[in-house]
């Protein structure tokens, strides 16, 4: 699983607007890509996502741009990267596109990467646009990535068995 460019702009994107009264007041998406050294016309393909999955709502003309639709504590991470790259699925036979493997009944390696799978939901549908405008939250976060699995403050890395606290990859945030 590698998240792209998208998945990681979108988020930029959200904390910015939370950061800047962007649930209250619209917001033009050149003030957003200006701070955030992006290309604007990249980030309109990123917002157009945002706003089909009602993340954000949009207003044309003079006073126009993008606004939060809910609170920063009401969006989750893994929600923004399903939305901006498909699922986290860690291999092809957990991905929701993939139809049933035929060899899953005997498959001995199935159960490790559904564990593995839920830990990386977890990790992500516990964090929250709120939680990285909090600089602190954001340094943890990081930390728990770069640590043994079973320190994760999150309690998701509590489930996982031997072969899946074997397992660590490091998440990088940009």
């Amino acid at each position: 699983m590698l998240i792209s460019t998208k998945g990681r702009y979108a988020l930029h994107v959200l904390v910015d607007m939370a950061e800047h009264d962007g649930q209250e007041n619209f917001i033009p998406l050149k003030e957003v890509a200006e701070r955030q050294e992006i290309s604007e016309k990249y980030l309109e393909a990123i917002v157009k996502m945002l706003v089909q999955n009602k993340l954000l709502v949009g207003l044309r003309g003079k006073g126009g741009g993008y606004r939060l639709v809910k609170a920063p504590e009401e969006y989750s991470v893994g929600e923004v990267i399903r939305i901006t790259e498909g699922d986290l699925a860690v291999v092809a036979c957990l991905s929701d596109d993939s139809g049933e493997c035929p060899k899953r009944a005997e498959c001995r390696t199935v159960g490790m990467w559904e564990k593995f799978d839920n830990l990386i939901n977890n990790f992500f549908d516990n964090i929250t646009v709120a939680d990285l405008m909090d600089t602190k939250v954001a340094e943890e976060s990081k930390a728990a990535a770069n640590a043994a699995p079973d320190t994760d403050a999150a309690g998701a890395a509590a489930e996982t068995d031997a072969a899946a606290s074997a397992v660590q990859a490091p998440l990088i945030f940009s």
